[in-house]
């Protein structure tokens, strides 16, 4: 198994944690802010659901096989979610620190992308790098 294909299997999984918590905190949000909040969580599930399948298939173009089971995702992520009160700020606090987790991830793998002469595959993690440091700003700026 190549380097990049593990980091790979770990962003994945820590893409599946991260959509699974913004989908619950989605479904779960209460609270004064509860339409802005309900909006910006799916905004976020949808897009890191979006790029979960992309992953999965660079896993297979390096001639690897994807994790699929959920404990395996349990077993390749770096992140974990922490139960929060169903209240806005607390639950943007806890995908902003998922995020940041991501993009710690993100990084590792595009830096092995690069390695490996990867242009494809690093195009496509710079592109959720992008993705997720928005993310972090609008977490960031709805926590305040």
């Amino acid at each position: 198994m190549s380097a990049l294909t593990n980091y790979l299997k770990t962003v994945l999984s820590n893409a599946v944690t991260m959509y699974f918590t913004a989908h619950g905190f989605h479904w779960n949000v209460e609270g004064q802010d509860f339409s802005q909040y309900h909006a910006l969580f799916e905004s976020i599930y949808e897009d890191v659901y979006s790029s979960i399948d992309p992953l999965a298939e660079d896993i297979r173009k390096l001639g690897e096989y994807a994790p699929f089971t959920l404990s395996k995702f349990i077993d390749l992520r770096t992140i974990e979610a922490k139960d929060v009160k169903p209240e806005p700020k607390a639950m943007a606090k806890e995908l902003l620190r998922l995020n940041d987790g991501m993009l710690e991830s993100i990084a590792k793998a595009q830096k092995e992308a690069t390695r490996a002469d990867e242009q494809g595959i690093m195009n496509f993690l710079a592109e959720r790098d992008d993705m997720h440091k928005k993310w972090r700003w609008m977490l960031s700026a709805s926590t305040k």
